[in-house]
């Protein structure tokens, strides 16, 4: 992968966002609709993490969010941000990036 400089980094924008509903998207089996609140406004995103979370366990979920991402169209749904996740190289796990103390909706995750 190819590294970026320092002035390319601080072109991204993440937020701390919380998870307010998980929607199914008919005919997707991969992925969710989710409903983000981050502090000065809310977002919809299109996450594919179906398969790896339950939709009532997200609900509540402190989430770090990449919000400048360029809008993207899945499935019929414009998607408004990616949320960050680690999984293993197979795809057989899959974590979603959460806070693990209590923090404002919208701050700045750097």
């Amino acid at each position: 992968m190819d590294n970026i400089t320092f002035e390319e980094f601080k072109k991204i924008d993440m937020r701390v966002g919380e998870i307010k509903s998980a929607e199914d998207i008919p005919g997707a089996d991969r992925i969710f609709k989710l409903t983000v609140d981050l502090g000065s406004e809310t977002r919809e995103l299109v996450a594919g993490i179906r398969g790896h979370y339950e939709k009532e366990g997200l609900i509540g979920k402190k989430i770090v969010v990449l919000t400048n991402l360029e809008p993207k169209i899945i499935r019929g749904v414009t998607s408004h941000g990616m949320l960050l996740a680690a999984s293993l190289e197979d795809k057989s796990a899959l974590t979603v990036i959460t806070t693990d103390k209590e923090i404002a909706n919208g701050s700045k995750v750097s």
